[in-house]
This record gives structure tokens, C-alpha cells and sequence, in this order.
């Protein structure tokens, strides 16, 4: 029987708290619906107090609770379960002193860089990773709360919204190597100063790092140079990646083809080429911020490729689906998990680049938290769907009115202000050949419509 990952035993000393009746645990939830046999459920209070679910989950299989307050089940009593998850994930850190771990942050690709280099962590040997987008003062605690004691490596995304976020996350995970993936315009309404605020914000990554940390970086990014300053100041080494010379990883060529591409790249002076399965033009710079957070945790270069050539896009960040309809089949691209104005451009950009049997359409919903510049923001995408000869634009959410009013009447295919108004105007104009992207903040429902076009497809309705 393997090891559990927690003993009652063990979570009361790390968190301070009292055990009310003996049991081990193999996973950490803080969700009861989802709940598996053998989880620690930590009954955190929010919208709703997660105390009122403790008895349920127990009925699921849950092996006790991390409580603040008396329940009928096995558990740990603490004085506040948030301060305990913390404190939880701190103990699993401590206890495993031989994890090289990696923290990843950025304004765009933080996610799909951070499950990359998972890939290549769990191919090199026992790895931990972050879950879905779990990045914030929860998910982080959460997930190394949930770290086997025998990782060998780790790696989390951190995310913020705000300044002052990301610090004492950092600091909780102490991260051997760091990666800002690139600082742009998003959050905006939550800074004064703007984007400056946000490059600031991001640069908190280096608070927690460790000695004789890995700083990875990208040269390309107006915010280099801010970066770059404030991670000298953490002692930090800077491995950069980008399109010019001098830095650790140059890319020399991005060749898309069926399926992915090829990316070239000059590494520390090494000319080398390996396929992906990516075909977005941000895949370009993305690999290489991979390949050197890898190498910073450990991984042989070998390992590296091999993880990059089989990471396939994930869902909502790329993902790309053949949908049959009357006649043949169109192609969705599913982009519909975010989106801000620098990753709308490296989409369209993408979109541009490919050979299209048909058309190329978009159907584009809200980019939020752009704060006083937003209709601005919105409005200039129509030079870079113009760029990328998009042939009809579908546009939701009273953000995009902005560019819709900007778009000339050839290209406009429809608007309105809810995202789901849009699938039957698209069910009726899509036709075989064509490929549709779809992409919006989370917030704007992009996803509803990007699953409506998916269930379009024939061959799923049997």
C-alpha cells in the first residue's frame, strides 16, 4: 500500500490544529463536488461556508476535514482553514527539500508554458503540477498542499489580478527558476500607472526565489529591461529567449505545417530545429521560454523536445477540431478560454498565416479589465484582422461594439450583445472549407459558443 499523502497526524502539526479522530489522506480537495475517495476536504469559508458540505463529502469517501468548527466526521480543528491550507502547503514544501521547483507567471501563455513544462517534468522523473488554471492564493497553497513527498520536480503558474498578489505566493512556493512568459496590457483597471503597474506586479515572482535562482525571460517584451533589474536585485541568473541576437535562446525560424511546425533556434550558440504540435506564432517564443525552464529545473535537453514534440494544445487555448456539416466540414479553432489585445493579435496573426480551403472567420466576445483604454483596445483589432484577411467578423458583448463600428461593412458578419445570440447567425453562414476561431476573456462566454459550433458537428449527433 503506498504512503499516504497526509496523516491526521501530520496535518495538525503542521497547521497547529487539534485531531479530533485518527485517518490518513491521499489527496487535498477544497471542492465537494468533486470530491474523491480518500481526500482531505478543507472547509474553507466564502460565498458559501464549506462546513455545511462537510458531512456530504465524508458520504463521498472523503477521509476527514480540516474544520474551525466542531463536525461529525474525522478531522483536524484549526482556528482558520484558509491559514491552514497555507501552512499545510508550507509543510510540503519543507518536507520535501530535494524538489526543484519552477513558478511561472505572465499576462498571456502563463498556463499553456506551465503545462508544458509539466510535460517534460513527468517525463524526466516523480513531478508535480499545478491543475487547470489553479494560480491564485488558493490554488497555490492547494496545489502544494496536494505535492507528494518524493517529487523530484514541480511547477506552478501564479496569476494576479492586483498588485501585492503574487509576493507572498512566491514565497510560498521558494521557486528554483521563474518564467515571465511576457507583460501586457490586461488587468489595467486594477493599475493607475497602467502597464508599468502590471510589468511591477509581475516582477513579484522573484520575492520568493532561492538562492542562485533561474530568472527566465523574454528579451522581446517592451519590459525587459524592468525585469531584467529586478531580478539582478533578487540574485537572480537571467536566461533570456527572443528574436534578437545575444540573448540564451534565440528563435530563428517558426515553419508551420500540418498539424504543427518546426521551431529553429540558436540555443546558447547551438543551432537546432525540433517539430511541435503547436501551429499558433506564439508557440514560437513559447517553446523556448519551455526548453530553458526545463533545463533551469534539471531536465536533459532530450527530455525537453521529446515533451514538446507530443504536448498538444489544450483545451480553449488553441485546440482545433474538424466539425462535419452538410457537404464536408469546417475546421474550429478554440481560443475561447482568454484573451486580452496581445494575445487577439498573436490568434489572429496565427489565423493569417495558414492555408484556408474556404474562408476565414472569427467570432470574437469581450476582452475585460482594460479599464479606460478598452474601447480602444477593442478597436484596433481591426487592423490585425485586416492583416490576417479574416473574410467575416462575429462579434459579441458591448466592449466589441467598438470594433464593430470600426470594421468595414464587407467584414462584418453579425453582432450582439450575449455570446450565445451568435450560433444560430454562424450555424447559417458556415460553410465546408471554412475555418472558424473563436476567442474571448472567459468572462464574455466565448466558450459557450465555441461548444455550440462543436455540436454542430454531424458525426456527433450519430
Amino acid at each position: 500500500m503506498s504512503e499516504p499523502l497526509w496523516t491526521a497526524h501530520e496535518i495538525a502539526e503542521a497547521t497547529g490544529g487539534k485531531v479530533t479522530q485518527d485517518f490518513s489522506a491521499t489527496g487535498v480537495s477544497i471542492d465537494s463536488r468533486s470530491i474523491e475517495p480518500g481526500d482531505l476536504f478543507v472547509a474553507l469559508t466564502g460565498a458559501r461556508d464549506g462546513h455545511e458540505f462537510v458531512v456530504q463529502t465524508n458520504d463521498k469517501g472523503a477521509a476527514g476535514a480540516l474544520v474551525s468548527k466542531p463536525v461529525a466526521v474525522p478531522a483536524v480543528l484549526v482556528e482558520d482553514t484558509f491559514r491552514g491550507l497555507e501552512r499545510l502547503g508550507e509543510a510540503a514544501r519543507l518536507r520535501a527539500p530535494q524538489t526543484r521547483r519552477g513558478a511561472v507567471t505572465g499576462s498571456v501563455g502563463k498556463t499553456s508554458v506551465t503545462r508544458a513544462v509539466e510535460a517534460g517534468l513527468r517525463l524526466a522523473g516523480k513531478a508535480h503540477a499545478s491543475v487547470k488554471s489553479y494560480n491564485n492564493h488558493i490554488g497555490v497553497p492547494l496545489t502544494l498542499a496536494r505535492m507528494p513527498r518524493d517529487t523530484e520536480r514541480a511547477v506552478f503558474e501564479v496569476g494576479m489580478n492586483h498588485a501585492n498578489e503574487i509576493v507572498p505566493l512566491s514565497r510560498m512556493i521558494r521557486p528554483h527558476a521563474v518564467a515571465i512568459t511576457t507583460v501586457g496590457p490586461v488587468h489595467l483597471e486594477n493599475f493607475a500607472d497602467g502597464e508599468a503597474g502590471v510589468a511591477r506586479a509581475k516582477a513579484e515572482i522573484f520575492a520568493g526565489l532561492e538562492p542562485e535562482g533561474v530568472a527566465v525571460l523574454n528579451a522581446d517584451n517592451p519590459w525587459f529591461g524592468l525585469l531584467s533589474e529586478e531580478a539582478r536585485k533578487a540574485g537572480a541568473s537571467i536566461w533570456s529567449f527572443g528574436s534578437h541576437e545575444g540573448v540564451t535562446a534565440q528563435l530563428t525560424g517558426f515553419d508551420v505545417h500540418a498539424g504543427g511546425a518546426t521551431v529553429s533556434v540558436n540555443l546558447r550558440g547551438e543551432a537546432i530545429s525540433f517539430p511541435i504540435l503547436q501551429t499558433g506564432v506564439h508557440w514560437g517564443p513559447n517553446s523556448l521560454c519551455v526548453l530553458l525552464m526545463l533545463e533551469a529545473l534539471g531536465v536533459s535537453r532530450e527530455i525537453a523536445l521529446a515533451a514538446l514534440a507530443t504536448f498538444e494544445p489544450i483545451e480553449g487555448r488553441g485546440a482545433e477540431k474538424t466539425v462535419r456539416i452538410e457537404g464536408g466540414a469546417f475546421t474550429l479553432v478554440d481560443e475561447s478560454y482568454n484573451a486580452n489585445p496581445v494575445s487577439m493579435q498573436a490568434a489572429l496573426k496565427t489565423l493569417g498565416a495558414r492555408k484556408v480551403a474556404g474562408r476565414r472567420i472569427v467570432v470574437l466576445t469581450d476582452m475585460l479589465e482594460l479599464g479606460e483604454g478598452s474601447a480602444r483596445f477593442h478597436a484596433e483589432l481591426a487592423a490585425p484582422l485586416d492583416a490576417a484577411k479574416v473574410d467575416l467578423v462575429f462579434l459579441a458583448g458591448v466592449h466589441m461594439k467598438s470594433l464593430w463600428e470600426a470594421l468595414p461593412p464587407t467584414r462584418r458578419g453579425g453582432y450582439a450583445e450575449v455570446s450565445e445570440t451568435l450560433t444560430p447567425l454562424l450555424a447559417a453562414e458556415i460553410a465546408p472549407g471554412d475555418v472558424v476561431m473563436v476567442k474571448g476573456s472567459n468572462g464574455s462566454r466565448a466558450g459557450v459558443v465555441a461548444r455550440a459550433l462543436a455540436a454542430l458537428d454531424l458525426e456527433g449527433q450519430g
